[in-house]
């Protein structure tokens, strides 16, 4: 959706957010595969981001990285979603002590060190693409596409979802930007569930006053 001024409609996800949402939802959630599970199945995925071209050589290493990559952004949008982290991260995410937020946050300081960007400025814009190719310009093009989405105001849309068996990553679509749940009927009611049975067992009591 593009308003009157030509500008994107901040309820509704650009491409720079269908892109970091691509990514970090290659995680196994609800049964489906890991789409990073190895150098094989992660040249697939870069290559279907259009983030690699067939040529780019993809190693085990390269795998592990971007597996890292994606569990630091997820923390970060957990986050988002109003989740307190106070572990180490769990899976394949840094963890270099301190809250999971502060590691993740150290690890993508880390990162954009790593895959820098570089500023197109034109009469029109200013873009940041990738400064490298192969495999660390394709970590660089997912940087810029969250630099993208800082930069028009709604990076704190891009959330995952509180439900811990979910983490699926989603779009904020509400107004006033209060989503928690990639879906309140299901995961929200799951969440709602769960702590009522948590304070149920806490306070068996409960159970004689209903």
């Amino acid at each position: 959706m593009v308003t009157d001024q030509g500008r994107h409609s901040p309820l509704s996800p650009p491409e720079a957010a269908d892109l970091v949402l691509d990514f970090v939802n290659t995680r196994p959630i609800d049964g489906r595969e890991e789409r990073l599970a190895d150098a094989s199945a992660a040249a697939r995925w870069l290559r279907a981001a259009e983030l690699a071209h067939e040529g780019t050589l993809v190693t085990e290493a390269d795998a592990a990285a971007a597996r890292e990559l994606r569990q630091a952004l997820v923390t970060v949008l957990l986050a988002h979603a109003g989740e307190q982290a106070d572990g180490g991260p769990g899976g394949d995410g840094p963890g270099d002590g301190g809250t999971a937020l502060e590691e993740a946050e150290a690890y993508l300081r880390r990162s954009g060190a790593l895959y820098p960007l570089s500023p197109v400025v034109t009469a029109h814009d200013v873009r940041l693409v990738p400064a490298q190719e192969g495999v660390p310009g394709a970590f660089g093009g997912l940087l810029a596409a969250v630099a993208e989405l800082a930069r028009g105001g709604i990076w704190a849309r891009v959330k995952a979802c509180r439900n811990p068996p979910c983490h699926l990553g989603f779009y904020d679509r509400t107004r006033n930007c209060s989503a928690a749940y990639c879906s309140p009927k299901r995961c929200g009611a799951q969440v709602a569930m769960r702590s009522y049975r948590s304070r149920r067992a806490a306070d068996p009591a409960d159970a004689t006053r209903e």
